[in-house]
């Protein structure tokens, strides 16, 4: 798999090419969160989301592979004020020993291969502790569009759900997102996901699924 992003990270170290402000699946999920929650932010890329999290008193873990796009995410935790712990490394493969109340990535982890999809959820769920929640907007495969010579495993339906079987699915839609990147207006097809590990003595269930 080929994300794109380290290289334009690099190429504009004085823009956020995301913004600064959190996305909107952000600010839903961080309303789910006990006080002072433990957060790992996937694929946190130039860090608008980790330093939202960070403002709202979380302890926030951020990963990406680019250390460009992390300069800049340590950049604006700066100017905003607050901690953020960041980490630069293959989220696949890097080892997360602090069990963690969120586990959280937005348009990232459709760059793990699909062949490495099982582990990688299976070792993201052994580092969740129980209650916690698992979020993430991933590309799927209703609409594609190849920007940037990216290389993706796009997610199918349903598998995320298979993935988070026993959990509590508590928000799970697919929709479609604009977006100029490479210049030409496009969509892409997405599905944002929301589940809650179970407590002691609690079984998952899961919810319809909504379409936009």
């Amino acid at each position: 798999m080929r994300s794109p992003w380290a290289r334009e990270y690099r190429r504009t170290p004085e823009t956020y090419i995301w913004g600064t402000e959190p996305s909107s699946f952000a600010r839903r999920v961080a309303a789910l969160l006990p006080s002072a929650a433990r957060v790992l932010d996937l694929g946190c890329g130039e860090g608008r989301d980790s330093v939202y999290f960070a403002a709202q008193g979380f302890h926030v873990v951020g990963v990406d592979a680019s250390r460009a796009g992390i300069a800049k995410a340590r950049r604006l935790a700066e100017a905003r004020g607050v901690r953020v712990r960041w980490l630069v490394g293959d989220m696949a493969r890097l080892t997360y020993p602090r069990p963690f109340d969120l586990i959280y990535s937005c348009g990232a982890i459709h760059y793990v291969p699909r062949l490495q999809r099982a582990r990688f959820f299976s070792r993201l769920q052994s580092v969740t502790l129980a209650g916690g929640v698992h979020a993430h907007v991933v590309f799927t495969d209703r609409e594609v569009y190849v920007e940037k010579g990216e290389v993706i495993d796009y997610f199918t339906p349903g598998e995320l759900a298979a993935a988070y079987a026993g959990w509590l699915i508590l928000h799970r839609e697919e929709g479609r997102i604009a977006c100029s990147q490479d210049g030409t207006p496009h969509h892409h097809s997405v599905e944002s996901f929301i589940a809650r590990a179970p407590a002691q003595g609690e079984t998952g269930a899961t919810q319809p699924s909504a379409k936009e």
